[in-house]
C-alpha cells in the first residue's frame, strides 16, 4: 500500500497561487486503482486523511496570521469571524457533493461508492488548504 510522502503534502501547501492544483477526484483514483476495490478505497481513505491534515495545517496557520496581522482589531475580528463561518459553508457544501459524487457509482457494488466520495474528499480538503494557503500569503504581518 502507498503512504502518502510529507514532501507531497508540503509542496501542495507551498504552491504559487499560479499553479494549478495537480489534485482532483480522477488523479486520486487513477493513482489508487493498481489496487484491489478493497485496497483502492484504502488508498483513496489515506488521501482523504492527509488531505484532511494538511486543511488543519492551514487552518491553523491562517488562524496564527490572523493574529499577528497588522490590522484593526475590528477588521482581525471580522476576519475570524467570516473563517468559521466560511469553514462551516466549505463542510457542508463538500459533505453535499461529495454525496452526489458517491451517487455517480450508481448501482455498482462494493465499495464505489466510499471510492468515489473518498476521492472526492480529498480534492475539496486540498483545495480548500489551497485557498487558505493563499489568504495567509497576503496577510501583512505585525
Amino acid at each position: 500500500m502507498k503512504v502518502i510522502a510529507p514532501a507531497f503534502i508540503l509542496a501542495l501547501s507551498s504552491m504559487s497561487r499560479a499553479a494549478p492544483c495537480p489534485i482532483d477526484e480522477i488523479s486520486l483514483r487513477d493513482e489508487c486503482s493498481a489496487y484491489s476495490q478493497a485496497g483502492m478505497r484504502e488508498c483513496l481513505a489515506k488521501h482523504a486523511a492527509a488531505s484532511e491534515q494538511a486543511l488543519i495545517a492551514a487552518e491553523d496557520r491562517l488562524r496564527t496570521a490572523l493574529a499577528k496581522w497588522d490590522e484593526d482589531k475590528k477588521y482581525v475580528n471580522l476576519a475570524k469571524s467570516r473563517l468559521l463561518t466560511a469553514t462551516l459553508a466549505f463542510q457542508r457544501g463538500r459533505d453535499g457533493q461529495c454525496a452526489f459524487a458517491s451517487s455517480l457509482g450508481g448501482g455498482a457494488a462494493g465499495d464505489t461508492h466510499e471510492i468515489y466520495r473518498l476521492a472526492c474528499v480529498a480534492e475539496f480538503n486540498y483545495l480548500r488548504a489551497r485557498q487558505l494557503g493563499n489568504a495567509v500569503a497576503g496577510l501583512e504581518q505585525k
